[in-house]
């Protein structure tokens, strides 16, 4: 049996023994394992490729489905959805969709729920063959589905929008504003576009302006854009868009834009990169409010009360770990002088543990991650 005088002599020894190795740059200690990855309160075991919360918790996502047919292989993800409760269903089955008679392969890209939870945009990238030779098209469409599986027929015609990518609802839960390329050289410019669940395509939005991104604000008619002109001479705006009235109003000219453009929950600050490294912070009730961040070009999510974001700290689709920042406050700089670059905290989730994707829920309650490898969706609880 050991004594508690034993314990108390040992825990002195690693002390001392600590204290040499700072000095002398020397230790006979072996370092502390690192500590295990908690677990999940769920798991689903699937190989996702995209996910996304709805207003209620649910989560839908896309499972891979490779199949082959006499002369290819192809891939047509699943879409499922699993309720509050845990338990989930199949809501479609890829293999079975089809359109037109050349042979295609999709996966999923991402998900957006309407503002009543009800209908999805299931946005998909396609590779189609266009002849024998083995010619190939690319497109990104968006595929518009009800939460229990069936179609949206738009205005009674088709539920595929494409090409139509980045696909957002506005308030009315029926109009839905996607956008199309307009330039692809040397960065990729987009015009957007109107629809309708019940009376289907209904024209241009902004006609004749093009954008570098856009985010919808949460629960109204408005977005978020970074717009810039066709020559891309001029530098990038950032743009607050009413979209059903069509006005706009300019919020900043930015320095920059590297992607990440991220609207807050509740719609009162949006982020985005100004470079590889920088990520700016603006307050768009009062514009000239703004802060920036050394943190590292990646995927930016809010928590639920706004004053933490999340970043994965590489490009949307590959693996980076996750770091979590508590925001300062958002000032004007001072005129004439340099805008300060903070170093914030950066404080790792997850152990500093690599990841493909994640999310946080509406509530603000729970994270939802997808590992590399088998790709399979842990929720873990939040804040931790």
């Amino acid at each position: 049996m050991i004594s508690p005088c034993s314990v108390s002599r040992f825990r002195l020894l690693r002390r001392l023994c600590a204290l040499f190795c700072a000095l002398f740059g020397c230790c006979t200690i072996a370092p502390a394992p690192p500590q295990d990855l908690d677990k999940p309160v769920q798991t689903i075991d699937e190989e996702i490729t995209a996910f996304a919360f709805a207003p209620d918790g649910r989560i839908v996502y896309a499972v891979r489905r490779p199949y082959k047919t006499k002369k290819y292989d192809l891939e047509h993800d699943d879409i499922w959805i699993q309720d509050a409760g845990g338990k989930r269903r199949r809501i479609f089955q890829g293999d079975k969709f089809t359109r037109g008679e050349r042979p295609f392969t999709y996966t999923v890209d991402s998900f957006r729920w309407s503002p009543n939870g009800r209908i999805l945009l299931a946005q998909f990238f396609t590779t189609t063959l266009l002849d024998d030779s083995g010619k190939t098209q690319d497109a990104t469409a968006t595929l518009v589905l009800e939460d229990n599986g069936r179609e949206v027929k738009l205005g009674g015609s088709d539920s595929f929008i494409n090409p139509g990518g980045n696909a957002a609802f506005v308030a009315d839960n029926l109009t839905i504003v996607y956008s199309t390329p307009a330039v692809k050289t040397p960065h990729t410019l987009y015009s957007f576009h109107f629809t309708n669940a019940a009376t289907g395509p209904a024209g241009n939005c902004f006609e004749g302006r093009t954008f570098i991104d856009s985010d919808p604000i949460p629960r109204t008619n408005s977005a978020i854009a970074v717009e810039r002109d066709r020559s891309q001479t001029g530098p990038p705006r950032l743009q607050h868009l009413d979209l059903l009235a069509q006005e706009d109003r300019e919020l900043a000219t930015l320095d920059g834009y590297a992607g990440g453009l991220s609207v807050s929950p509740g719609g009162r600050k949006v982020a985005y990169f100004i470079d590889n490294e920088v990520l700016e912070v603006r307050d768009l009730s009062a514009p000239a409010h703004f802060t920036r961040l050394r943190v590292g070009l990646g995927m930016v999510r809010w928590s639920a009360d706004e004053m933490q974001i999340l970043v994965k700290r590489a490009p949307e689709k590959k693996s980076g770990d996750i770091v979590e920042i508590t925001l300062p406050e958002l000032t004007v700089p001072i005129a004439g002088r340099p805008i300060p670059v903070l170093e914030p905290t950066l404080n790792p989730v997850l152990h500093a543990l690599t990841f493909r994707d994640f999310a946080i829920s509406p509530d603000g309650k729970f994270l939802a991650v997808v590992a590399p490898g088998r790709r399979n969706l842990q929720l873990f609880p939040f804040p931790r």
